[in-house]
């Protein structure tokens, strides 16, 4: 999984401020010390509480541009994502403000965690090696029932079921026309309710574990607290220790556990946080690329040589081999998830491969400029883009008058944001008429034009695709007989592997 761009950094200048901060809990806790057994307010006390508040303010300024900063590369970086729209819009908006607690929150207390208490034990096994084994043996407690309470929290769990509801709610709102045009609109509004009461019922049970690790971390504390200053007290009774070594222990002692049940309180509200950074690190992204090489026009030749492609831990393709000859039509066929619309993200350039290569008339594809390949390119995905403007302007001044024949407006209709006012099928007609006005392209990709459309509609899409194959190279992307049929050749993917 790619690293967030500035972690190292980030963690490196927080381990900085966490030694400065360990320094002032040590000096600020002698000087209390002194001050509790009548030796008076001393310079060094005075500086230790300005310094510990100038590097809390500090560190929380600095994590919270650092966080700002990260934030708004993630949002870019999802900008570009080739995911589906639903989940890719409550990953902008839910996943990425559910970074900062992790970013902000999380990791600047785990960092003073793992510093101030090693801090304290070593001041006190100088000052008292009785009360320095106790908070030694009870300091671990902490994290230990942390982790035992935290192995059952639901918070991964509840960011998944978010992701889906807003995929699934955005696809619906998408298609509520044509859901009411075939009295699919109540069915599929159950389907929504079912998916936020599971939610719901993921985020009440992920509160309930929040709130008894929480009781649980501060019983613990306390406790460990008081196993060190019931001793003291009886050992400042019998003489046996001075007040102000009593005194010094009494105020180190909670420092010990106050970041440990810090880090402990933001503990399930970060699990979230962490579970949406490391999908958005692993989303896949449009590739930028600066090629300058450019292909000869005319149906390409293409050659995929040992192709894989991971996301994150998800492998999408393994080792593709596969040559698609000059003029050649190829079906992809294979259950859903098999890779054939990553194979044609990667054929558009959209995918860098993780390994392995893809060769255009033997260039890599790599090397070529990428706006003029995909100029040489006609592709219709299985949701044509659309953008506000005429009809006219959305099939690049093609015609196609069995898409206008319900539209009182004509060629003159406005469509709106994302092809707002258009039923699935016109959608889909427009795609497929923007593809035949790129009468220049030599290679030709269709990823399932006719899926979820009516059989007319189908039988009209399919006509526009057989004008549109001869003479180019083409790859189909299938799960109906009738558009195989179109083909010269059927390969199988099957989990990332041809078959």
């Amino acid at each position: 999984m790619p690293v967030l761009p500035g972690l190292r950094g980030y963690l490196a200048a927080l381990a900085v401020l966490g030694v400065g901060i360990a320094v002032t809990v040590l000096v600020q806790a002698d000087g209390l010390a002194t001050l509790l057994t009548g030796g008076g307010v001393s310079v060094a006390l005075l500086v230790a509480v300005g310094a510990r508040i100038l590097l809390t303010a500090a560190q929380g300024l600095f994590t919270s541009r650092f966080t700002a900063s990260a934030q708004a590369r993630l949002r870019r970086r999802l900008l570009d994502a080739t995911d589906d729209p639903g989940v890719t819009a409550t990953r902008i908006t839910k996943g990425v403000d559910a970074t900062a607690t992790y970013l902000a929150g999380y990791l600047p207390a785990m960092v003073l965690s793992a510093l101030v208490p090693i801090a304290v034990l070593a001041r006190l096994f100088t000052a008292d090696l009785t009360s320095a084994l106790i908070v030694t043996a009870t300091v671990p407690l902490i994290p230990l029932f942390g982790a035992l309470i935290g192995a059952h929290t639901k918070a991964r769990t509840q960011w998944t079921l978010l992701t889906r509801l807003g995929g699934h709610f955005l696809d619906v709102v998408r298609g509520l026309p044509t859901l009411k045009l075939f009295g699919r609109a109540q069915a599929q509004a159950r389907v929504v309710r079912e998916m936020a009461d599971a939610h719901a019922d993921a985020t009440i049970r992920t509160l309930k574990v929040a709130f008894l690790s929480a009781l649980v971390l501060e019983l613990v504390a306390t406790l460990s607290i008081a196993l060190v200053a019931v001793p003291i007290g009886f050992r400042l009774l019998d003489g046996s220790i001075t007040a102000h070594t009593a005194m010094l222990i009494l105020a180190l002692a909670p420092e010990a556990y106050l970041p440990l049940r810090a880090a402990g309180a933001k503990f399930h509200a970060a699990t979230e946080g962490l579970t949406a950074l490391k999908e958005i690190l692993a989303a896949p992204t449009a590739v930028r690329r600066s090629g300058t090489k450019t292909r000869r026009l005319g149906p390409p030749e293409v050659v995929f040589d040992r192709v894989s492609v991971h996301y994150g831990e998800t492998r999408a393709l393994s080792e593709v081999d596969l040559t698609i000859r000059s003029g050649e039509h190829l079906a992809l066929v294979g259950p859903s998830g098999s890779g054939k619309s990553t194979l044609l993200a990667v054929l558009l350039g959209f995918v860098a491969p993780t390994c392995g290569r893809v060769l255009v008339d033997g260039v890599d594809l790599q090397t070529l400029d990428h706006s003029s390949w995909l100029r040489d390119t006609a592709w219709l995905p299985q949701r044509p883009t659309l953008f506000r403007g005429t009809l006219m302007e959305n099939t690049g001044g093609r015609r196609v008058d069995d898409i206008v024949t319900d539209l009182p407006d004509g060629y003159t209709a406005q469509v709106g944001e994302l092809g707002a006012g258009l039923s699935a099928g016109q959608r889909q007609r427009v795609g497929l008429a923007r593809a035949l006005s790129r009468s220049d392209a030599g290679l030709v990709l269709l990823d399932e034009p006719t899926a979820r459309l009516d059989a007319r509609t189908e039988a009209t899409v399919l006509a526009g695709t057989k004008e549109l194959l001869p003479g180019r190279t083409a790859v189909l992307v299938a799960h109906r007989p009738a558009l195989t049929a179109l083909a010269s050749r059927t390969v199988e993917l099957n989990h990332g592997v041809t078959v």
